[in-house]
């Protein structure tokens, strides 16, 4: 079933994205609505620093992998809408490049809503819930995919801690920085530049974004945003880059133990039931309506 799915997630990308992708690669979805907090910046950063590893060493048996974007901007949200710009720039760059070939590829889906969430979310095989931990609220998208099967890769924020608590520290992947330490970052004056510096990764992305290596016809395209991270960086994208990375290859390991993934992912599904809109429902009846509950 989940290759089904995946299947006709991949007839959906060639259609409106005009990108053949291979529905036996891991699919990597992050889904939201454009916004800082939410660091899709996070994850394109790290997808151009995925890019020019795989460049590097060629040879090497890389874990396929189709990253998914999806996802509307505020009108008036000038950054979100370079974010949304710098997505689709990276992708058309990658998915050219014959020395990557199927081993990565990036699809930014148009015109997100409920009919295309539900092609989206059963093909997952993860979930991208990585917003600064401290700002993202309890909302509903993690658990729509974990209870799809999809393991969830975020930070330790939202209902990632109730998420985390249900399927085990084992079946979630948790990175990057608490809220309480993000909070101690920003009141000690943290300075981007210092995290940029010392990751090697990181400051060849910056490097190649600011030259113009996915907008020729516009080469400073980005430096506002780029600016912006430099500047300050008040959503701590730098900050937690190098741990995002690694665990990045981390789950590549952990998907290519098909098995093993497959275990965990079943049970996954298994243990979020308490997300779940019976479970909510039986919740109410017993508690607040005070009406009798059925056995089921």
């Amino acid at each position: 079933m989940k290759r089904a799915n995946k299947a006709r997630l991949a007839q959906a990308i060639a259609r409106d994205c005009g990108l053949t992708v291979d529905p036996d690669a891991l699919f990597d979805v992050h889904i939201k609505r454009l916004h800082e907090y939410k660091r899709q910046l996070l994850n394109v950063l790290e997808a151009v620093a995925h890019y020019n590893a795989i460049r590097r060493e060629p040879e090497r048996d890389w874990q396929p992998r189709v990253k998914v974007f999806a996802g509307k901007a505020a009108p008036g949200y000038v950054t979100a809408k370079l974010i949304i710009k710098l997505a689709n720039d990276v992708a058309r760059v990658v998915n050219a490049d014959p020395a990557v070939g199927d081993r990565l590829k990036i699809a930014f889906l148009p015109n997100y809503g409920v009919s295309l969430a539900e092609v989206i979310i059963p093909a997952a095989d993860l979930s991208e819930q990585i917003s600064t931990a401290g700002m993202a609220a309890s909302g509903t998208g993690n658990m729509k995919l974990a209870l799809n099967g999809a393991l969830t890769v975020g930070t330790l924020d939202g209902a990632n801690v109730e998420i985390r608590d249900c399927v085990g520290e084992e079946n979630i992947f948790i990175f990057g920085l608490t809220a309480q330490e993000v909070a101690a970052r920003r009141a000690a004056g943290y300075d981007p530049r210092d995290a940029i510096a010392a990751s090697p990764a990181l400051k060849e992305a910056f490097d190649m974004i600011s030259a113009g290596a996915f907008s020729p016809d516009e080469p400073d395209r980005f430096h506002a945003l780029l600016g912006d991270l430099t500047g300050h960086d008040y959503f701590m994208v730098t900050a937690d880059f190098d741990a995002y990375l690694s665990i990045q290859r981390e789950i590549d390991g952990a998907f290519g133990a098909h098995d093993d993934w497959m275990r965990r992912a079943v049970l996954n599904t298994a243990r979020v039931g308490w997300f779940s809109s019976d479970h909510t429902i039986r919740g109410y009846a017993r508690d607040i309506w005070h009406v009798p509950v059925g056995a089921g």
